[in-house]
């Protein structure tokens, strides 16, 4: 499935949640369900296997849903494996998380470290943000990933910000390789 056509999907089942007043309730079932497709390959497999029939994957979906699935949602993922774009049911989650938060003004910014962070350092990197960018609603997501040696990286609306010691390694190596210091070394 294209972005696009998940991007459609998404956007109708905003504007119909919207004229139905269950938008928020929606938003609950598709956090639910985007956690379920992240933690299980599985499930996301399954969806996308052209084996195992439609019904079969809907009585999963609603077995799997049980109590997180609100009756606007059921009919949504009825409609998804009736039209035969369950397969799709994962980019479609997250292109509707992606424009709810456009819609309510929520920038999601992912902050990765090399050890975990306490939740000070957390709340004064959100102020610093809501005072250096103008980001009022900040939704702040940790990982830990020590690859990174030390340092951080910052992903928001589209950008990154990389301060991490494994980055500065890596452009010292650069230099090293490319040996740019040996030309003005000669002269």
């Amino acid at each position: 499935m294209s972005l696009r056509v998940a991007t459609r999907y998404a956007q109708s089942l905003i504007d119909l949640a919207v004229e139905k007043n269950s938008l928020e309730q929606v938003r609950e079932d598709m956090e639910y369900w985007q956690a379920v497709c992240r933690e299980s390959r599985d499930l996301v497999l399954m969806l996308q296997s052209p084996v195992i029939h439609g019904d079969k994957k809907l009585a999963v979906l609603r077995k799997v849903g049980g109590a997180h699935l609100g009756a606007f949602t059921g009919a949504f993922v009825d409609l998804l494996v009736r039209k035969g774009r369950e397969n799709d049911f994962p980019e479609i989650i997250d292109a509707f998380l992606e424009q709810y938060n456009t819609l309510k003004g929520i920038h999601v910014v992912r902050l990765t470290t090399a050890t975990p962070v306490g939740e000070g350092v957390q709340q004064a990197l959100k102020d610093k943000l809501k005072s250096n960018l103008a980001l009022d609603n900040i939704v702040l997501e940790t990982a830990v990933d020590d690859a990174l040696v030390g340092g951080f990286t910052l992903e928001f609306d589209g950008k990154m910000v990389d301060a991490s010691v494994a980055r500065d390694l890596r452009d010292i190596r650069k230099q090293f390789t490319e040996n740019i210091y040996v030309s003005k070394i000669s002269k």
